[in-house]
């Protein structure tokens, strides 16, 4: 199969789609890999890196869509690139298509099956392909709170791990899944102060083991968010619900019973954010004020450090790649993981939860239409 790499045009995304060790795998399989020049120029992989695996380079994304059968990404499809999609395509990204009802009718429209890296499940019910990004965007939550923290970036001007005889940052992580829980330990790791909540017990209990009860951790109730939240320094917001829209948990009339100049970091804005107040923003601009609220939405959080995502995210995706480059769409027949990642086919939503969340309730057939039914 002939696949294709484009270089990614988001704002400040320096990830790529396929590194030069994956692309060499993949051409060691007899596989053709179409490389857009400079691809990998965010990660400092040049274009002999890439010829040197295997690849071969054309000077334009055009080239690119127009060769490829499978398009490997990192972040969804911008408008330009949507629509250069065509019906006999496969493109294998980021997609986040309940939020966005301009992208999902996009791929619709292409013709195109879109194969979605955020809801590929795996044998324990986990995310995969989520995983790496997520671990990624935690650690770099605590990082990016406590610059929002100082006072010259219109925080309270808190130091995350406090002094000697001075309190620490109170951070609170809502979501106790894989971005709160390497919040938790990077919050921890610098001294903070720091709440999990979650509705799970079971994962309650698992994280007090974990931290050896370095955190508190409590059960999620509208009153126990409410109490926690309005006396933080930080809040964390990394909950998900795989392919929906993140539920609200910070209203706006909370922000204005906070300690002036808190920090909300919005991991969750992927999917449409957990935070009322919440609206996407981007690595050039990555924060806003509401109420004496400093908010963090960066959407492609991973892109700041994309040497180390590009190769989490290349380790977790790559034995998928590869089952699509050599099976092309029977590989979804075989691996009902892999199936679990298909959101567009044939000018329909596939997935449940993205279609609910786009207004779609089931029970229009021509659009929502489960894999086997193909």
């Amino acid at each position: 199969m002939r696949i294709g790499v484009p270089t990614e045009i988001k704002s400040n995304e320096f990830r790529v789609g396929l590194v030069p060790g994956s692309v060499r795998e993949l051409t060691t399989r007899g596989h053709e890999v179409v490389v857009q020049s400079g691809a990998g120029a965010g990660i400092f992989a040049d274009d002999a890196a890439y010829e040197k695996a295997g690849a071969r380079i054309v000077p334009t994304a055009e080239d690119v869509f127009a060769e490829a059968e499978l398009i490997v990404k990192v972040k969804e499809p911008q408008p330009v690139e949507y629509r250069r999609l065509k019906p006999h395509q496969i493109l294998f990204t980021y997609l986040h298509l309940a939020p966005d009802p301009e992208q999902a009718r996009g791929l619709m429209a292409s013709g195109a099956t879109a194969i979605a890296f955020e809801t590929v499940t795996d044998a324990h019910g986990g995310l995969p392909l989520l995983a790496p990004m997520s671990e990624v965007a935690g650690r770099l939550a605590i990082e990016a709170a406590a610059i929002a923290l100082r006072r010259p970036t219109g925080g309270r001007g808190v130091l995350m791990g406090g002094v000697p005889g001075v309190r620490p940052a109170k951070v609170v992580v809502l979501g106790g899944g894989v971005v709160g829980t390497h919040a938790a330990r990077m919050a921890v790791g610098l001294g903070a102060e720091v709440s999990i909540i979650d509705k799970s017990l079971p994962r309650l209990r698992q994280l007090d083991e974990l931290f050896e009860g370095r955190v508190r951790t409590l059960a999620s109730t509208i009153d126990s968010i409410e109490t926690e939240v309005l006396g933080a320094d930080v809040v964390i917001g990394a909950v998900l619900v795989a392919g929906a829209s993140a539920p609200k948990l910070v209203s706006r009339g909370m922000l204005k019973h906070m300690k002036r100049g808190a920090v909300l970091v919005d991991v969750s804005i992927d999917q449409g954010g957990c935070f009322e107040t919440s609206r996407p923003t981007t690595h050039a601009d990555p924060t806003y004020e509401v109420d004496g609220i400093i908010h963090y939405c960066v959407a492609n959080m991973p892109g700041a450090v994309p040497v180390t995502s590009a190769q989490a995210l290349n380790n977790a995706t790559l034995p998928f790649v590869i089952k699509l480059a050599s099976k092309g769409l029977a590989a979804l027949n075989e691996d009902k993981h892999l199936a679990a990642g298909l959101n567009v086919r044939n000018g329909r939503i596939t997935h449940p939860a993205v279609a609910a969340s786009l207004g779609f309730d089931g029970s229009d057939k021509r659009k929502v239409r489960l894999v086997a039914a193909e």
